[in-house]
């Protein structure tokens, strides 16, 4: 990401690790343009705070993923502005909502709260790569990355449990990487990325974090870091790959 006046789109910008990359973009001179995403409005005050101070950089867009009507509009609304992005990347993921718990065993499973899982962690990232390959029509260097989660990796599965949010993971990966495919015939120069990001100090991990070791605790700021520096160093033959925090390729 090297040259100037690129544009940035961040899904899932409200809070947690997607607000910590819209921080970095921000700081990013290379980056001219950036697009943010909510779901809800009252849960998005920081992300409208920061739209006031940097009008002419950012621009808040509402958008459910689990809604591909709602993605269309946002991105028509970003094609008025801009005919090409960057730097994508998809934050939006669901492990706890509600009632929608990960389940411990089969007696838990319950098809609505699957069907939950798969809307939100497979099935919309896929509808964004569908809705966004007109934008990547350019001869730059781009990158699509989606944070996925080592748990979704069906070879290092050894402890079971988490049905749910287990197989969205892993179903996001298998579509990604089909995409990648078709990506790489029609804009070559665009990478799609899956990324697992460690355990992050955010809402998400945080009813599970009991048991994690400190060191393995991340910081939403050492975990924007961390994956900024393995995108940064990304060639076009990684796109369609698994990788962890630290570069590692993960196993499917």
């Amino acid at each position: 990401m090297n040259h100037l006046n690129r544009s940035a789109l961040i899904v899932g910008a409200s809070q947690g690790i997607g607000l910590g990359f819209l921080y970095k973009c921000l700081e990013t001179p290379e980056i001219a343009t950036i697009f943010a995403t909510y779901r809800d409005r009252h849960s998005a005050d920081r992300l409208f705070d920061l739209s006031r101070q940097f009008p002419q950089k950012l621009t808040c867009l509402q958008m459910e993923i689990a809604d591909e009507s709602q993605i269309e509009r946002a991105i028509a609304q970003i094609q008025q502005s801009t005919p090409y992005l960057h730097f994508v990347i998809n934050c939006v993921g669901i492990l706890h909502e509600g009632d929608l718990q990960p389940e411990k065993s089969l007696r838990q499973i319950d098809s609505d709260r699957l069907i939950r899982y798969f809307q939100v962690n497979s099935i919309g990232a896929i509808l964004l790569a569908k809705h966004l390959l007109p934008l990547f029509q350019h001869d730059d260097r781009s990158i699509f990355a989606t944070i996925s989660a080592k748990i979704g990796s069906i070879g290092d599965n050894h402890l079971g449990g988490w049905y749910g949010y287990r197989a969205s993971k892993a179903a996001l990966n298998m579509l990604l990487r089909t995409a990648a495919i078709e990506y790489r015939r029609k804009r070559s120069k665009a990478i799609v990325v899956m990324l697992h990001p460690g355990t992050t100090n955010t809402r998400l991990s945080r009813p599970f974090q009991r048991n994690v070791p400190p060191e393995k605790l991340f910081s939403i700021e050492r975990t924007v870091s961390q994956l900024w520096e393995v995108m940064e160093n990304l060639e076009e033959q990684d796109s369609g790959e698994f990788f962890s925090w630290d570069g590692t390729r993960l196993p499917w």
